[in-house]
């Protein structure tokens, strides 16, 4: 678990996966959930979706990072 943490937390990788995950997370949020968020009818399980809308890009692009920086080592 530890190395999961410093994996998902790496000085290296979070910085991109953080500008994507809210690039990417906007662009699904206002998808999935924009006319609920405007018209008031946001609920605690949409509030629980918008949330794995942020999480679910960030999380794509750690590994996507790790397994591109895996490969290059020698």
């Amino acid at each position: 678990m530890k190395k999961i943490g410093g994996i998902l937390f790496n000085p290296r990788f979070a910085p991109t996966a953080l500008k994507v995950a809210l690039f990417v997370g906007t662009v699904l949020f206002v998808i999935n959930h924009g006319k609920a968020f405007l018209n008031g009818q946001m609920n605690q399980d949409r509030w629980i979706s918008a949330g794995l809308s942020y999480c679910v890009p960030y999380l794509v692009n750690i590994h996507g990072q790790f397994v591109s920086n895996a490969r290059k080592r020698p």
